[in-house]
């Protein structure tokens, strides 16, 4: 099924989008039970040791580039792959997070931690927090954190409480995101740090802290040390700004656009996650440029499957979505692109007083 403009908000009765089951609980379990038998949960730890090598060695080739290079404006390639590169890692910590790498969860939580603290300089336990309630509830109103009001809204309540410059930024959010995603990696490192110096509990937080802050001062140390002043801050722009929108472009397509649901939603597990996610179509290469996360409707419904496992996961899951008459949704990169634009954009038309028109509600039996 090809992606379209959603609505903002999707109100369920009594018939469910998709169809209804008399036993929701019992068709998701014999859903999963497909997928296990199928050896499809079984982890890959030899996948995750190859790439985490072939990311280090690609580390390794960038630090030797920044060392020959010395005083040379081609320097801000070097920040541009070491930006790439972060943003693998970070994928890898994700996947540890979800207890896809080794069968030991405390393994998986040393393994996160450590790339999430030590080599992306971000906070595991802020990550984990966050993203643990965005999975339980995805495009939930008041529940899912990755919608709640920020730099974009997502609702045209949200936009319509923006004033001043933030609302003529607002009606245009859309056509802003990209640019704004420039300062994501920023933002990102500054949840980190307030996270494990903030009151609220964390675990570990002296490992943390002591990670975090051993990692930014040898990065900062290195590149202020080997560079002119003026090269440096080019280079840690440069690298910040390549991360921050590597990261947005690649979590971007997975929801953005996709039905939000009301925070009493009564929708079943399986149809809450199907119908909120979108796929991203193109094979192998995609599922390395995004880290599995192109697979986002199979990431949900199996959040400890190994990102190996999941095309063949999906092909399963579209035929039983087909079967069931249950909505899958699946575009192109740049088609999903241009649906978050577009979602977003009529979104923010709220900001300035104008009415939203919900042109999806009628698929999902409002």
């Amino acid at each position: 099924m090809s992606g379209s403009i959603a609505s903002p908000v999707v109100t369920f009765t009594k018939t469910r989008p998709g169809g209804n089951r008399e036993s929701p609980t019992t068709e998701y379990s014999a859903f999963l039970r497909t997928v296990r038998d199928a050896g499809l949960l079984r982890r890959s730890t030899r996948f995750y040791w190859t790439v985490f090598g072939i990311i280090t060695l690609a580390l390794g080739g960038t630090v030797a580039g920044f060392v020959l290079l010395g005083n040379s404006w081609f320097q801000l390639l070097m920040a541009a792959a070491l930006g790439i590169i972060l943003t693998q890692y970070a994928f890898l910590a994700h996947e540890a997070s979800h207890r896809q790498v080794f069968l030991s969860g405390p393994l998986n939580d040393r393994a996160g931690r450590t790339l999430a603290n030590l080599f992306v300089g971000i906070s595991y336990s802020w990550w984990m927090t966050k993203h643990s309630r965005h999975h339980a509830n995805p495009n939930i109103l008041g529940k899912d954190p990755d919608i709640e009001r920020d730099f974009v809204s997502f609702t045209p309540e949200d936009a319509a409480k923006a004033k001043g410059l933030y609302a003529w930024a607002t009606q245009r959010q859309g056509y802003l995101f990209f640019p704004a995603l420039l300062l994501e990696g920023i933002n990102l490192h500054i949840h980190g740090i307030r996270t494990v110096l903030g009151k609220h509990k964390v675990d570990r937080r002296w490992v943390e802290i002591s990670m975090i802050f051993s990692r930014i001062g040898a990065y900062l140390a290195v590149i202020f040390l080997v560079l002119p002043v003026g090269m440096a801050f080019a280079f840690l722009g440069v690298q910040l700004a390549v991360f921050g929108l590597y990261m947005g472009a690649s979590f971007a397509p997975n929801h953005k656009g996709m039905p939000i649901l009301p925070h009493d939603s009564k929708v079943d597990f399986l149809r809450r996650q199907v119908l909120t996610s979108r796929n991203i179509k193109g094979g192998w290469l995609m599922d390395s440029f995004m880290g599995g996360l192109n697979y986002q409707i199979e990431h949900h419904l199996f959040p400890n499957m190994p990102r190996p496992h999941l095309a063949r996961a999906a092909a399963i899951a579209r035929e039983y979505c087909e079967t069931h008459r249950i909505a899958y949704t699946q575009t192109s990169i740049l088609e999903s692109y241009g649906i978050v634009i577009r979602y977003l954009n009529r979104v923010g038309l709220a900001a300035g007083g104008d009415p939203f028109d919900c042109p999806a509600a009628t698929q999902f039996g409002r």
